[in-house]
C-alpha cells in the first residue's frame, strides 16, 4: 500500500509539474508551455533517470553504498571545465551547444580517464582507495576553482557560482532531446547487462568463474554511465545525492536482486528529481531556488545516515 501511494504521489507530480512556476495556469501561454515548461519536465525526468541508474551502477560494481559518479570527482571535473570556459569568456556555440557545456564535458571525461589510469595501480579489491582518489581529485578541482574565483571578475564569479548550484532550466528541445537519448542508451546498456551486473554485485571472482569478462563489462557500464553523467553535468551543473539516495529508496521498496529493480530505479529517479524541481519552482522566493540546494537538503542527512549504518555493520 505504501509503495502504491508513493508512486501515485510521484505520478501526480509529473502531471501537475508543467503548470507550476512563476506564471500561474490562468496566464500560461502555449509558447511558455511548449518551449519552457514541457522541455524542462522531459529534461528533468530523464536527468533523474541517468543519475539514479548511474548511482545504482557505481554502488553495485564497487560494492560500496556510498559510491556515485559525484563522489569520484567526475562532476567536480565538469564544474572546473565550465569554470575555465567562463573565465576565458567563451560564449560561442558549436552545433547549438554552448562552450561552457563543451568544456564541462571535457572536464568530466578527463577525470574519468584519469581515474581509469590511476585504477591500474590498484588491486581489484581496493575500491575504497578509488573512492579516496575521487575525493582527492574533488579537493584539487575545488582548489583550482578557487584560483579562478580569485582571478575572475564579479560577473564571471557569479556565473560560476550559479553553475555550481545546478539548474534544470532549459529553453527549447535541444538539450532535452540529447538527455533523453542518453537516458535510453544508458538504460538499454544496463538492462542488457543486468545478469552480468547481478553476478558482479556478489564478487568479481564469482563473475569470472561464470565466464564473464569482468573488465570488459565494467568498462562498458562505467564508460556509458560516466559519459551520460558528463554530458548532463556539463549542461545542468552538478546535481548531487540523487544517484546516492534513489537506489537505496528503491532497494527498500523492492528488496529483490539488482537485475529486477533496474526499471524501478530508472522511473523512480526521474520522478524523484521532478518532484524536487517542482518543489523548488513552487516556493515563493525572489528567484528560483537552485535544484542543487534542494537535492542537497534532502540528500545530505541521508548520506550521514548511510555512513552511520555502514559503521554499525
Amino acid at each position: 500500500m505504501i509503495k502504491l501511494l508513493i508512486w501515485l504521489a510521484l505520478v501526480l507530480v509529473l502531471i501537475i509539474s508543467p503548470f507550476i512556476g512563476a506564471i500561474d495556469f490562468a496566464h500560461l501561454s502555449s509558447t511558455i508551455l511548449y518551449e519552457l515548461r514541457l522541455p524542462r519536465v522531459v529534461f528533468t525526468f530523464f536527468a533523474g533517470t541517468i543519475l539514479a541508474l548511474s548511482g545504482l551502477l557505481f554502488q553495485t560494481l564497487f560494492r560500496n553504498a556510498l559510491m556515485t559518479p559525484y563522489t569520484l570527482g567526475i562532476s567536480s571535473g565538469a564544474v572546473l571545465g565550465a569554470g575555465i570556459a567562463i573565465k576565458l569568456g567563451l560564449a560561442s556555440l558549436l552545433f547549438g551547444i554552448a562552450a561552457i557545456s563543451i568544456f564541462g564535458f571535457i572536464g568530466a571525461m578527463g577525470t574519468l580517464l584519469l581515474l581509469l589510469f590511476l585504477a591500474k595501480f590498484l588491486h581489484s579489491s581496493q575500491h575504497q582507495s578509488l573512492l579516496l582518489l575521487g575525493i582527492a581529485l574533488s579537493l584539487f578541482y575545488s582548489s583550482a576553482l578557487m584560483v579562478l574565483f580569485y582571478m575572475g571578475s564579479a560577473i564571471q564569479n557569479d556565473t560560476i557560482i550559479r553553475f555550481t548550484m545546478g539548474s534544470l532550466s532549459v529553453i527549447g528541445w535541444v538539450y532535452p532531446s540529447i538527455i533523453t537519448i542518453l537516458a535510453f542508451v544508458l538504460f538499454g546498456v544496463v538492462y542488457g547487462q543486468r545478469f552480468s551486473l547481478q553476478i558482479l554485485s556478489i564478487s568479481e571472482e564469482q563473475a569470472q568463474l561464470k565466464g564473464i569478462n569482468t573488465k570488459r563489462v565494467t568498462f562498458i557500464l562505467l564508460g556509458v554511465s560516466s559519459f551520460a553523467i558528463g554530458v548532463l553535468v556539463s549542461i545542468a551543473g552538478p546535481i548531487g545525492f540523487i544517484g546516492l539516495v534513489v537506489p537505496h529508496i528503491v532497494t527498500k521498496l523492492y528488496p529483490v536482486s539488482v537485475a529486477n529493480r533496474i526499471t524501478q530505479t530508472a522511473l523512480f529517479g526521474g520522478l524523484f528529481l521532478l518532484a524536487c524541481d517542482t518543489l523548488a519552482r513552487s516556493l515563493q522566493t525572489q528567484s528560483e531556488l537552485p535544484i542543487g540546494i534542494v537535492t542537497a537538503i534532502i540528500g545530505a542527512p541521508f548520506f550521514i545516515y548511510l555512513i552511520i549504518i555502514a559503521k554499525r555493520n
